[in-house]
């Protein structure tokens, strides 16, 4: 069969398991009531219920799995302006410099590049997001392939794009502050008549750098329209523009075990990096949403979602370190590259509620289909410039770099999944799901003498949990799931691995969620166990690709968001994670990786944001994160080291405008925020002390 009719015959399957069973049941009477339009501005820093881990509302304490949601009040109360300050704020998460390019991060000790999401359509375009059209961000903790597909190691980040929501929204974002930083943001949104409404989100980013030569410049624009077409049926259509171009800033070298000990706005790089090393990323993209409520057990959702990534990078990096002492040099390598990315994907699914004696169900049906067309062309030269480590005088380097790769890659996917929300009894709640996927990856390379390559994956990835609650604010459970990641999708697909199949990954998790303080605050807490088998490695003798490595974390987490008392937010968080290579043939030079710490993954991290409400419209916040030590790569022969950061802010809202003054990095720490995983010399510092003052004018 054909990938969309074997998809559509699964499906079928599945349907036809289940409607017989609400044919020949009598059904509980229904109370449909009118959904209460949400308020434009989340104030609390606890989001009780979040589609993201099951598609469908539904209490975060009735689902076997983590979650952790960053509300748009928390974000705007620390002033975050890029996902990974967001990311600060949830237990387990840590960060890759992303090449100076992208949003990359770790979850669990899984690096989670291909697993970025908006509204629940694939986003894996190697970028740096904004917020200006976020409304808060989801991130599902373990295996997610059951709704997300390929990927999802360690978890999913699902960004919820702001939306129409009937209300008149007028609100201005000014802010400015240290190293030259300004940016000004919008939000409009009202009714067009008494079926239609829009909004429209945008930002213009115009910013320096602690790092000599660094630059941010970027401009978004989001609108949307929201349509009720009947009183069943609405049509949400939204589109995004965004453009970003900065300094491609690869970190700082390291020597003797650390990152070297120079002053951290060091830059190892061109003399001139605004003009050799920079990467602009231009995205575009638009969505498509139907909703239509068939009767009071049936609703069908279709969205269709397309986009293109085009980027233009440039760098200069240390590739390898010569000598010791205050003579060491750094050899630098040039790159660049350029890519053009296009894709669509396409989700129908149908919602069900319905009951087998005393057991409710809440079923979701679902189909996916979608390409992607990935164009590269990669260049290179090693020994482009020499710098001296420790008094690094810039140059402009060799810029006649020689093709290294030119490809088109090719993926399409065809899968049908479905899934259960069980209501057992009172007491007892269940979680059940399987998808099934086709997926294909197909290279065309244009490279003298290498062949074209094609391969076909199918697979089953299921996940199962049951819930217990004993009353109205505690619930324990237990979970399982599985995913798989084949090569092509963020790894070459080269011919060394295309014969190999996918790795797969496992996650057995135990966990309990309460709801504390009259229910205005949120405690979870999760034990885990999640495996990666099959691991593609490179034997050290024969060179062989061999798919024998093993990956493992052990860990607990913990998280608590809410209101503790009238006028006191908490946002707060630990992770403890033992992150190890169990299994590896693979060797970094003579040292051997099994048994190694995985990289850029600490044992133990916090975090911590405490907001006071003082009365008259003031409010003092603060709070602190904390990482301990990690390795720069899998050889674990490079420390980042641990820190901790302490920011704090003072705000003033009034009814027509709101004034905030943050500090970040309030003690100056010196620290590393981020490496590369896989070399030692592109470490990121974190910013030192920094001040920000932001205005919100709402009319």
């Amino acid at each position: 069969m054909s990938p969309n009719r074997t998809t559509l015959a699964v499906l079928a399957a599945f349907c036809a398991y289940s409607l017989p069973a609400a044919a020949d049941t009598e059904l509980p009477t229904v109370k449909v009531t009118a959904e209460t339009t949400a308020p434009a501005t989340v104030t609390s820093y606890q989001a009780p219920v979040s589609s993201s881990a099951t598609k469908i509302k539904a209490p975060l304490r009735d689902i076997p799995q983590t979650v952790n949601v960053v509300t748009q009040r928390l974000i705007e109360d620390q002033a975050a302006h890029s996902l990974q300050d967001v990311l600060r704020n949830v237990p387990g998460v840590s960060f890759n410099n992303g090449d100076g390019q992208r949003d990359q991060v770790l979850i669990r000790g899984f690096s989670a590049l291909g697993d970025l999401f908006l509204d629940g359509i694939r986003d894996d375009a190697m970028y740096y997001r904004d917020l200006s059209n976020i409304e808060h961000v989801d991130v599902v903790k373990g295996p997610a392939a059951v709704l997300y597909g390929r990927g999802s190691s360690g978890g999913v980040i699902n960004r919820i794009s702001k939306k129409p929501n009937g209300q008149r929204i007028r609100e201005i974002t000014l802010s400015g502050g240290s190293f030259d930083h300004k940016r000004a943001q919008f939000d409009l949104g009202d009714r067009l008549d008494d079926t239609a409404s829009f909004r429209v989100t945008g930002a213009k980013e115009d910013a320096g750098s602690f790092r000599e030569q660094g630059f941010v410049e970027r401009e978004a624009l989001s609108p949307s329209l929201r349509f009720a077409l009947n009183s069943d049926t609405s049509l949400l259509l939204q589109a995004d523009y965004l453009k970003d171009r900065r300094l491609t800033d690869m970190g700082m070298p390291a020597i003797d075990g650390r990152p070297v000990d120079m002053p951290i706005e060091t830059y190892y790089g061109s003399a001139d990096a605004r003009k050799d090393d920079y990467n602009q990323s231009i995205v575009t993209s638009a969505r498509a949403t139907l909703e239509h409520r068939i009767n009071d057990h049936w609703s069908l959702r279709e969205q269709f979602g397309f986009y293109r990534y085009e980027l233009d990078r440039h760098n200069t990096f240390a590739q390898k370190i010569n000598g010791s002492g205050s003579t060491a040099t750094a050899s630098m390598f040039r790159g660049d590259v350029r890519r053009q990315d296009d894709g669509w994907f396409n989700q129908l699914e149908l919602n069900h509620k319905t009951s087998t004696g005393p057991v409710q169900h809440q079923l979701l049906y679902g189909i996916e289909v979608g390409e992607q067309k990935k164009d590269l062309l990669n260049r290179g030269r090693a020994n482009a410039a020499t710098l001296s480590l420790y008094n690094p005088v810039l140059v402009r380097p060799n810029l006649n770099t020689t093709l290294t790769a030119s490809n088109l890659t090719t993926l399409k996917v065809s899968s049908a999944y479905v899934q259960d929300l069980l209501t057992l009894s009172s007491r007892w709640k269940a979680l059940l799901g399987v998808r099934y996927d086709e997926f294909e990856q197909r290279v065309e390379d244009r490279m003298p003498g290498k062949p074209s390559l094609r391969r076909v994956d199918r697979e089953w990835s299921p996940r199962a949990g049951v819930v217990f609650q004993p009353d109205d604010w505690q619930s324990y459970y237990l979970s399982h799931s599985r995913s798989f990641q084949p090569s092509g999708e963020v790894i070459a697909f080269a011919a060394n691995v295309a014969d190999i199949a996918p790795e797969e990954t496992s996650n057995i998790e135990l966990g309990a969620k309460f709801d504390l303080f009259d229910g205005r605050s949120s405690l979870t807490a999760a034990v885990f166990e999640l495996t990666r088998r099959g691991v593609k490695e490179t034997e050290p003798v024969s060179k062989v690709v061999v798919p024998v490595g093993e990956q493992r974390t052990r860990g607990l987490e913990l998280a608590l968001n809410g209101e503790l008392a009238t006028g006191w937010q908490l946002a707060a968080g630990y992770a403890y994670l033992d992150a190890e290579i169990t299994k590896s043939v693979a060797t970094s030079g003579t040292i051997a990786l099994q048994g190694k710490r995985m990289a850029l993954t600490p044992r133990q991290s916090a975090n911590l944001w405490l907001k006071h409400e003082l009365g008259g419209g003031f409010a003092l916040a603060g709070g602190a994160n904390y990482v301990s030590n990690r390795y720069a790569s899998n050889d674990n022969t490079v420390s980042l080291g641990s820190y901790v950061v302490y920011d704090a802010a003072l705000s003033y809202k009034a009814k027509a405008f709101d004034v905030a003054f943050n500090v970040k990095n309030l003690g100056d720490k010196r620290y590393f925020i981020s490496g590369h995983g896989s070399s030692n010399n592109l470490n990121l510092p974190g910013t030192p002390r920094s001040y920000e003052l932001t205005t919100r004018l709402r009319f």
